[in-house]
């Protein structure tokens, strides 16, 4: 059955990897070191992904956790430099993307994505509105690697998971599309991402990157 949709993850696919100065600076307001801001740093973001959480609730969930004197603009500073972190983009990629659109096929973005940053990257991304169909997890009150996740994208895509390609950067999620029959590649480069397609005859149904 011939492929008609490919579908992104945001973070590390679409994106370049997070922005440093802004990390830098939410270890500077913290006070926290890099191990400790990252040990409080996902214990809630599946939930702030999942829409259990806003993001200035978030980071006052980690301020309390770690134990920390902070002012709400502090607060509220934290959460706009996580925002700005995942505002990069990976041009590489988007070109691809161009050119899938060209050769007739849909794109969309599947993301666990909380509201602060996704409000950033809309803010700063026109582009983001182009695609087919976007599922952002908080929205939904959903995230992956949940199977529900994957058939509301599918069911807004209007496709069947066999001519659907799904690229995430997180080989739970690629094996959670996998268990719902859709095709799925993790990604780490550009050229290990062509070399897969190519691998998996898929190089006949759409342009390499």
């Amino acid at each position: 059955m011939a492929l008609r949709a490919v579908v992104f993850d945001y973070g590390m696919v679409l994106s370049n990897p997070p922005y440093l100065p802004a990390r830098e600076q939410l270890k500077l307001i913290s006070g926290l070191t890099e191990d400790q801001l990252e040990q409080h740093y996902w214990t809630d973001r599946h939930a702030y992904d999942r829409g259990d959480l806003t993001g200035l609730q978030f980071w006052q969930n980690l301020v309390t956790a770690a134990e920390l004197t902070l002012t709400a603009e502090q607060i509220d500073d934290l959460n706009r430099h996580d925002a700005t972190m995942w505002t990069t983009i990976n041009p590489e990629m988007l070109e691809w993307r161009n050119e899938l659109i060209q050769s007739g096929l849909k794109t969309a973005v599947l993301s666990n994505m909380g509201d602060s940053v996704l409000e950033s990257i809309e803010q700063k991304f026109a582009w983001i509105n182009d695609f087919d169909v976007l599922v952002w997890s908080y929205q939904i009150r959903m995230a992956k690697p949940q199977p529900e996740i994957y058939e509301y994208l599918l069911q807004k895509l209007g496709t069947l998971p066999e001519e659907t390609l799904f690229l995430d950067d997180k080989l739970e999620n690629i094996e959670a599309a996998h268990r719902l029959g859709m095709l799925g590649i993790q990604f780490s480069t550009l050229d290990r991402l062509r070399e897969d397609l190519i691998s998996a005859g898929l190089d006949a149904f759409l342009p390499l990157p």
